[in-house]
């Protein structure tokens, strides 16, 4: 599923799950070096735990970052699978 970010220099977070495993992760735009190391780190997760590790982190002054918004975008392919 693709996830429209709101408030980051990445402008989508495309997501892959099996079951509640993060399979994949890409991020359009944003800083290439951080969303791939964020994207990697993830990667084999149980969803619900990234959620839990990332949500909240912030960018600099803005209310959100690349890493927040997977959050959301994890959350969001969660319910999708009813998960």
């Amino acid at each position: 599923m693709t996830y429209k970010t709101h408030g980051t220099c990445a402008t989508a977070i495309n997501v892959e799950l099996d079951g509640s495993i993060i399979k994949s992760v890409s991020f359009v735009n944003g800083c290439s070096g951080n969303t791939q190391g964020v994207a990697r780190l993830v990667e084999g997760m149980d969803a619900h735990d990234a959620i839990a590790k990332l949500r909240g982190i912030k960018c600099g002054f803005k209310s959100t970052s690349c890493p927040d918004q997977l959050s959301y975008a994890l959350e969001e392919a969660l319910a999708a699978i009813g998960g």
